[in-house]
């Protein structure tokens, strides 16, 4: 009864995926198909084609979930107050003012008036 049990969540979440990527790549090749169409004046995108343009851009930008999981449990966070800590006042005192001096440019009154 256990391996059945187990066996039919597999398969449950097997086919809830399948749905799932075919949803998304339905999804992909309508958005592209209806705006970048007539937008751009570009060719038409099949099902399959908008399934590789999501992989695709899955691979050079979302790095397939490996850098995610460090920012949502605050890995870096974490890693940042612990050497915030181990500083003496100096120190912070130093980073804080070569940020302000950073980010100064940023602000309206530094740049050059017409």
């Amino acid at each position: 009864m256990n391996k059945k049990f187990w066996l039919k969540k597999i398969m449950g979440f097997a086919v809830l995926g399948i749905i799932c990527v075919s949803l998304l790549g339905y999804a992909i090749m309508f958005l592209w198909n209806s705006i970048l169409v007539p937008v751009l004046s570009i060719s038409l995108i099949s099902f399959w084609q908008a399934l590789g343009i999501f992989a695709l851009s899955k691979i050079l930008f979302g790095g397939m979930g490996t850098s995610f999981g460090h920012r949502k449990n605050g890995y870096w966070k974490n890693e940042m107050k612990e050497k915030w800590s181990g500083m003496s006042p100096e120190e912070r005192e130093k980073i804080k003012q070569e940020w302000r001096n950073r980010c100064r440019v940023w602000k309206k009154e530094d740049f050059p008036s017409e």
